[in-house]
């Protein structure tokens, strides 16, 4: 019976949705092909047939899944442009998502019961601040349609964070989504080696129909092989964590190829800053692995030859500054420059633009603006920051960007407190993995020109805070039942 109405319900939502898209047709026109009608439809057949067999709950979570790997693809699937937005396949699916997640909340009326189990409160609360001072900064923002662009991507990327919190709440789902993360990576390390020796790229790559020597850098489904790269960087710690953790040994081993060509790959793109990351991270990886005591007295070590050497180097360093600060007014807007010396002359301008605005940031989206219209030092008309952190700070300000440095930090430390408790195989993997994850991310995020547009950030992030409010749940379960089974004589005795 309830199938039934379940049925009745689903199939009045498609009646609905098909006026909507017929109306879509009459305003829109030549804008939705084929494509575009055949993937819509075919997700409402695939919701139907899950509706029927499935929980509510199920069912939200069972299209998450379905969004997580439908965000490897990128836009290399679906690209429908309306107006000054694009319509890729995983936006359509977040819709559906973000749909299905308050008819259930409505429904149930379970938010507090849900929000009472999240771990992780204070992330959401700071993601929630970041989006609201972002829509205040287009007060003072010089360019409003670039901001609304902007926000629309960092709304997106918060809506996936959410969801995932509220969606993934065992160990189970936290290891579908690693697994479905690995997997879809192997789709696009395929496609990478096509890119590399066949020469072919695919339409969303801006290195298609380019010249030959272009043709060879691998792009899979991104804009550009910078891009690539620091997703990839990503992916070889998943894949060396599950080398270390697995007891399967074909696991091992295939994740040991996978790892192996990851690498490879990286070093195709020539992304200086990703070779970089796999580098540092991997001496991160080391230094987990050695015992407390070793641990102590390497970590020592390192804090003073770190300490030593920039004291050894400070010197030729401030030289190196001080001349690419001369050069950077000594080349004429047609003159071209050394890719080094371009992204110095973006860091100038960034940093020039938040003293213009008092530490407050130039608004949302608005740095490429400023950059093209109110130029300072040249770039090349290159009008990115290639600079994750620059980027946050010259949109939004200096106390934006320290929010989000506490917020990563606070993630970072609170899988690492974790993981110095005993723990098993799984839940070591996700740790391990997580962690020098984020330690190559942040240094690989320097190569981009942009992170904001980069989907799998935030899919990352979202795992990473799923990570944490899982691993606490468990964590908290256990507390709460060795008080409860506790002989009373031992429990005073802790007690006091």
């Amino acid at each position: 019976m309830e199938n039934n109405l379940n049925l009745k319900q689903i199939t009045g939502g498609i009646s609905v949705l098909s006026a909507v898209f017929g109306l879509s047709l009459l305003f829109i026109g030549s804008k939705v092909t084929f494509s575009l009608f055949a993937v819509i439809w075919l997700l409402i057949l695939l919701c139907l047939f899950i509706a029927v067999y499935r929980q509510r709950e199920q069912l939200f979570r069972t299209i998450m899944y379905i969004l997580i790997a439908s965000t490897f693809l990128n836009q290399s699937i679906l690209s429908v442009h309306v107006g000054f937005f694009t319509l890729f396949l995983y936006r359509l699916i977040l819709v559906g998502c973000i749909a299905i997640f308050i008819i259930d909340l409505l429904k149930q009326r379970s938010l507090a019961d849900k929000w009472e189990r999240i771990e992780v409160k204070g992330v959401l609360f700071f993601l929630l601040f970041w989006l609201t001072y972002g829509f205040i900064s287009l007060l003072w923002a010089k360019s409003i349609t670039d901001g609304i662009k902007y926000l629309f991507l960092l709304g997106i990327g918060i809506a996936f964070v959410f969801l995932s919190v509220f969606a993934f709440t065992k160990i189970k789902h936290l290891l579908l989504f690693y697994y479905i993360w690995l997997g879809m990576t192997v789709v696009l390390l395929c496609l990478g080696l096509i890119n590399h020796f066949a020469h072919v790229q695919l339409p969303s790559s801006t290195l298609y129909g380019g010249s030959a020597y272009k043709l060879g850098y691998p792009t899979a489904v991104f804009t550009n092989q910078n891009d690539f790269a620091t997703f990839l960087t990503i992916s070889f710690f998943f894949y060396l964590a599950v080398v270390k953790n697995s007891k399967s040994i074909s696991m091992k081993i295939a994740s040991i190829i996978l790892a192996v060509l990851s690498i490879y790959i990286i070093y195709l793109t020539e992304s200086r800053a990703s070779l970089l990351a796999i580098m540092i991270g991997l001496v991160a990886y080391v230094w987990l692995l050695l015992p407390s005591t070793w641990k102590k007295i390497t970590g020592i070590a390192g804090a003073a030859l770190v300490l030593i050497g920039m004291i050894a180097i400070s010197s030729p360093l401030l030289h190196k500054v001080h001349d690419m600060y001369m050069l950077a007014g000594q080349y004429s807007s047609t003159e071209r420059l050394p890719s080094n010396l371009i992204r110095f002359n973006l860091l100038l301008s960034t940093f020039h633009y938040i003293a213009q605005s008092y530490g407050f940031g130039v608004g949302a989206g608005n740095i490429p603006y400023y950059l093209e219209h109110e130029s300072i030092y040249n770039t090349n008309q290159i009008y990115e920051v290639h600079n994750w952190l620059a980027e946050i700070m010259g949109n939004f300000g200096i106390f934006m960007v320290f929010g989000y440095i506490t917020m990563y930090a606070c993630l970072f430390f609170s899988i690492y407190r974790m993981y110095q408790e005993k723990r098993n195989r799984i839940h070591n993997m996700l740790l391990e993995g997580c962690m020098v994850a984020m330690i190559a991310f942040i240094v690989s995020s320097i190569s981009p020109s942009s992170v904001s547009n980069l989907y799998f950030h935030w899919v990352f992030l979202g795992f990473v805070t799923v990570t944490v409010s899982v691993l606490r749940n468990i964590e908290n379960s256990v507390q709460e039942n060795q008080l409860l089974f506790y002989p009373r004589k031992e429990f005073w005795k802790q007690l006091l």
